[in-house]
């Protein structure tokens, strides 16, 4: 092979830059998100959940009887950002299905009503919906978070 002299020298391709030390938490978020068929990030816990938002969207997994596994992101600020930062969905809850962001609570609500989400989750949808209190179906105040 003879060289052409208009041509730079070829070169050895560079080593790979240094990647960023891995992000243990957001490893974590990755892991669980692969490793659960139906997975939660909620404020607080299926059994107390800790916002409005997060209590209709486990009404509405439990409604249908869907196995779902959750995870309270209230413990440590950094699950909260590095979970929006993954998913580029800025609000809580978040609901996961086989690795794929369905939404946060109004999408879920809307799909469990038009019977769409018992069909991303397998399940069968219930013959008539559940009785709503007034409690569930109005808002909740938001709450202003303290950030000084």
């Amino acid at each position: 092979m003879s060289h052409d002299p208009q041509s730079p020298p070829s070169r050895p391709p560079e080593p790979p830059a240094e990647s960023a030390p891995e992000n243990p938490i957001r490893a974590a978020i990755a892991g669980a998100i692969d490793e659960n068929a139906v997975l939660l990030f909620m404020k607080g816990t299926p059994d107390q959940p800790a916002c409005g938002f997060s209590a209709r969207t486990v009404a509405a997994l439990q409604a249908l009887q869907a196995p779902f596994a959750a995870v309270d992101v209230l413990p440590d600020p950094r699950i909260r950002q590095e979970l929006s930062a993954l998913s580029n969905w800025p609000t809580i809850p978040q609901l996961f299905v086989r690795g794929e962001l369905v939404g946060g609570c109004d999408i879920v609500t809307e799909m469990y009503q038009s019977g769409e989400l018992a069909q991303v989750l397998g399940v069968e949808a219930p013959q008539s919906p559940p009785e709503a209190t007034e409690a569930e179906v109005a808002p909740r105040p938001l709450g202003i978070e303290n950030r000084l």
